[in-house]
């Protein structure tokens, strides 16, 4: 195993073909699932992008602290979820995914406990691509299960709610319904959609929030009616084009908001009815794509893309006006894909030419990193005082203790097959999920279930 490179602490079935006929080319697809909000799911569940409370981590306990040399036991595997990076979502003992499937973008359940499918929902006609893109036509989105509701979106923006049985209940689309813009940032990418949508949508009590963006005025974040997908509200104060950075709630000086990502920084509106909060303009603009999803704790909202990391203090003055302090701007870590983890003081995750890093949360230093040549970068998750790496690359997932003083490994696995359907550009950036003492690792329309408890 190598050492790790230590640092000063202070230096540092397809039964829905008639509704394809209802669809139009990027709309949302929900799918019905109760009234009960994702708090209130069981602990064990995934129900939406990046877990329980949307920061990449896993309350489950008793889990193994090592794997034997083979890695952990192989449950089952599953090997039709198309081309796609969207994440799994778990929940009741199901297991909810989208892929390109039969040309176009669909929605799927599986069986937890061996694999089977047992229902598909198209989501669109055709699947979401253009002519420059070398990343997979595949969707991007995790879905969002909440009670007996499920929220699929498509790289095209169409959004489906659906029971979970399957069954359509209502559909937005972005773009056509919505007026929604992602912002453009690389030649050879098509005009208001760049490489599609890829966030996650929210729900928040009886509201869905979506960031469709814009460039007419209509704003950036949208709250939909749950049940019904009519529109509540939109943040025409916060005119920006959509990111692929998932939206999250966040509750600072007492009032409940929504952070997002914009191309020029950091910003946030009032979930009662959208109005701008605060807005964290960097010196200047993302020079790249903004896809890693930002995380709060407390007053300080942290970031990192492929440019850097940013953390910014949010305060409520005294006439009621919420303010912005940046605490630290950098290149400490530079995550532009695999995401990062807060715990114990500190973020975790992979920096672009430094390897995985450990970094102070309120200064920004560096308490250690590591180079590891087996795993390289990737993504990341927490459960059980452990992080689980995923190398994009070389598609081996590691166990290491959550130190905050060195790299720890406990154990290393490359999975025992490789998609064919990977695009030329493409890597393994499918985030791992955990749920129900199982560990899920997803390459394109491979999917694999590890018994991880």
């Amino acid at each position: 195993m190598p050492k790790s490179q230590l640092l000063n602490h202070r230096a540092l079935n397809m039964h829905c073909i008639p509704y394809v006929k209802l669809l139009r080319a990027g709309v949302l697809v929900c799918v019905v699932h109760s009234l009960l909000g994702v708090d209130l799911l069981h602990a064990d569940a995934w129900p939406q992008f990046q877990g329980p409370r949307r920061d990449n981590k896993s309350p489950e306990t008793g889990l193994l602290a090592a794997w034997p040399e083979a890695g952990p036991t192989l449950v089952w595997s599953f090997k039709n979820a198309g081309i796609g990076y969207s994440s799994p979502t778990f929940a009741d003992g199901r297991i909810y995914l989208t892929g390109g499937r039969n040309g176009r973008a669909e929605l799927f359940c599986l069986s937890a406990k061996d694999g089977k499918e047992q229902w598909a929902l198209p989501l669109n006609n055709k699947s979401f691509t253009f002519e420059a893109n070398s990343w997979g036509a595949g969707p991007r989105a995790a879905v969002t299960v909440d009670g007996d509701l499920v929220y699929a979106l498509a790289g095209d923006g169409q959004l489906v709610c659906a029971t979970t049985a399957g069954k359509p209940q209502w559909q937005v689309h972005m773009i056509n319904d919505l007026g929604g813009s992602i912002q453009n940032t690389r030649a050879g990418e098509p005009k208001t959609i760049g490489w599609g949508y890829c966030w996650g949508p929210l729900v928040d009590g009886e509201h869905l929030i979506c960031t469709p963006g814009s460039t007419d005025g209509q704003g950036l974040v949208v709250a939909l009616d749950k049940s019904t997908g009519k529109v509540v509200w939109r943040s025409k104060e916060l005119n920006e084009e959509a990111t692929y950075a998932s939206p999250i709630v966040a509750t600072i000086d007492g009032v409940k908001q929504y952070v997002v990502m914009t191309q020029r920084g950091i910003a946030s509106v009032d979930a009662e009815d959208g109005k701008l909060l605060w807005f964290y303009k960097r010196s200047r603009p993302y020079s790249d794509v903004v896809i890693p999803t930002p995380l709060c704790h407390g007053n300080y909202v942290y970031t990192s893309t492929g440019d850097g990391c940013d953390m910014i203090k949010v305060s409520k003055s005294g006439n009621g006006q919420f303010m912005v302090e940046r605490e630290y701007a950098g290149r400490n870590m530079k995550n532009s894909i695999g995401g990062f983890v807060l715990h114990d003081g500190h973020v975790f995750g992979t920096s672009k030419g430094r390897g995985w890093v450990c970094q102070e949360f309120m200064t920004g230093d560096i308490a250690w990193f590591e180079r590891s040549s087996a795993v390289g970068d990737g993504s990341v998750i927490f459960a059980d005082g452990h992080l689980y790496l995923y190398g994009e690359r070389s598609a081996e997932v590691a166990l290491i203790e959550a130190s905050t003083e060195e790299w720890i490994e406990k154990g290393r696995f490359a999975l025992p097959a490789s998609s064919k359907l990977t695009a030329p550009s493409g890597k393994n950036w499918t985030r791992p999920v955990i749920a129900n003492g199982m560990l899920y690792l997803r390459d394109q329309d491979l999917l694999f279930c590890y018994r991880i408890k």
